[in-house]
């Protein structure tokens, strides 16, 4: 008796037209695909499609390829399975840029006539892979120094750059006076009862409510801006 299989798949079909869809491409490529797994000792547990897509496409906008991947990252499958290799990409530039995202996430694609897309010895084809990985790498540099260059100006214009904005001194200065305030007979000056002023008076925490006793104690916390003085704007 033939040992039942532990090798798992994936088959992917693609057809480019309507006319595909309706004909027996489907059908021809699935009967293919399965041939090959059963000659070849794999479990098919999955079969994604991306129909009337063309195969100049980039994988990574073909929905059928994307939710293939989501799958692959979840649960483990490492090989696909396809006709040929027109229908994983028939660009050549999308083929060999697909390889590369597949071989990033060590996944193996399959032919039915037993070619292994993911593994070439064409220097051509070795160098694109190569090459996008390079400006892939770059691109990605570039995006976080620009990234970063502007964070850092804004934080040297306002002072800061990412998280809550500060509470306006405004409204700082009037916590403080009610802070000040002689409280009536039998009233507190708590700290929730100057929340409760402030949203009175219309100052409201970010979130469109009452601010809190522990950001009120930060306020009354903070240190008062420097006066700015004659000495202080350099005259003499």
């Amino acid at each position: 008796m033939r040992p039942k299989s532990t090798l798992k798949a994936l088959a992917y079909l693609r057809t480019s037209s309507a006319t595909n869809i309706e004909g027996d491409s489907q059908d021809r490529q699935r009967g293919a695909i399965e041939r090959f797994a059963k000659a070849s000792g794999y479990e098919l547990c999955g079969e994604y499609a991306d129909l009337a897509v063309s195969g100049a496409d980039p994988l990574e906008d073909r929905p059928g390829f994307a939710a293939m991947l989501d799958r692959i990252e979840g649960n483990g499958v490492r090989t696909i399975i396809v006709e040929d290799a027109s229908r994983f990409a028939r660009s050549v530039i999308a083929q060999e840029l697909g390889v590369l995202l597949l071989q990033r996430r060590g996944v193996t694609v399959l032919a039915s006539n037993g070619d292994n897309l993911t593994e070439t010895d064409d220097p051509a084809k070795v160098m694109m892979r190569q090459v996008a990985a390079a400006f892939a790498q770059y691109e990605k540099a570039r995006v976080v120094a620009k990234l970063k260059g502007a964070r850092d100006r804004k934080r040297a214009a306002t002072g800061r750059c990412e998280g809550r904005k500060p509470v306006p001194e405004a409204v700082v200065a009037l916590a403080r006076r009610l802070a000040r305030t002689s409280p009536k007979k039998g009233e507190r000056r708590s700290l929730r009862w100057i929340a409760g002023e402030l949203a009175e008076a219309g100052h409201l925490s970010p979130s469109g409510a009452p601010y809190l006793a522990g950001s009120v104690s930060k306020m009354l916390s903070r240190k008062k801006p420097k006066a700015i003085t004659t000495s202080s704007l350099g005259h003499s």
